[in-house]
């Protein structure tokens, strides 16, 4: 491709779909990555490929010449007691929620570096990380090297590509659904954020758009967090 676009890795479902709806609603052209599915791919100027990062290499002569902006959206929610975690968990969740992105960076790294305007890469990790949580110890792992990366590959890109990472907290998408499974779940849930409520992917997908686009231009190093408050506040009555 000859065009500058973005690239969504994992753009067929939850969080990563409200991206790619909201950057070709902006007149966008959006390549969208994910293992399978074709939602949004009806959308006005929406390419998808399909192609499983955890196994699959990315064919990079699929991918446009110029690339403005890469979202990298997969990720897992694996809450285990740690003494029934076994290797192959940590190392499931290593390679869809930390592998996966170093993969993906690889090969947009050429795309991003044409791009006329500095470029920028989205990451994704969890409020687990900043706030100990129990049963949240592989996962809390991989996205916690995942904020690494953002940070060290943030100032080895400056000025060219920026680099950035959200951090939410538990939001309503297929990926948590046996967490909100019910009304006494979603009720609890809601409770425990300071905002009384938990995410939607718009909520999300908000803050990924501002960060891929030019209005966060000077914003790059950086874990967002888009958690209703849980990280950062306690509330007493």
């Amino acid at each position: 491709m000859s065009t500058t676009s973005f690239v969504v890795v994992g753009g067929t479902s939850g969080i990563g779909l409200d991206i790619t709806r909201r950057l070709a609603a902006n007149g966008c052209p959006v390549v969208v990555i994910s293992r399978s599915g074709d939602r949004g791919a009806d959308l006005p100027g929406v390419t998808h490929l399909p192609v499983d990062v955890t196994r699959d290499e990315i064919d990079a002569g699929s991918l446009p010449d110029r690339i403005q902006g890469l979202a990298y959206c997969p990720g897992s929610i694996r809450l285990r007691p740690f003494h029934r975690l076994m290797e192959a968990d940590f190392l499931d969740d290593w390679q869809i929620n930390f592998l996966g992105a170093v993969k993906a960076i690889q090969t947009c790294l050429p795309g991003l570096k044409k791009a006329e305007n500095p470029s920028s890469i989205v990451l994704f990790s969890t409020v687990a990380v900043g706030t100990g949580m129990p049963f949240h110890a592989s996962i809390a792992s991989a996205k916690g090297a995942l904020e690494g990366l953002t940070r060290s590959l943030a100032a080895e890109f400056a000025p060219k590509i920026r680099v950035n990472a959200i951090a939410p907290s538990l939001t309503d998408t297929r990926l948590a659904k046996t967490l909100l499974s019910d009304d006494g779940k979603r009720s609890a849930a809601a409770d425990r954020h300071p905002l009384k409520r938990f995410g939607n992917p718009g909520d999300i997908a908000a803050a990924a758009t501002f960060l891929l686009e030019d209005s966060s231009s000077w914003v790059t190093g950086q874990v967002i967090a888009v958690d209703g408050g849980m990280g950062a506040l306690r509330t007493f009555k």
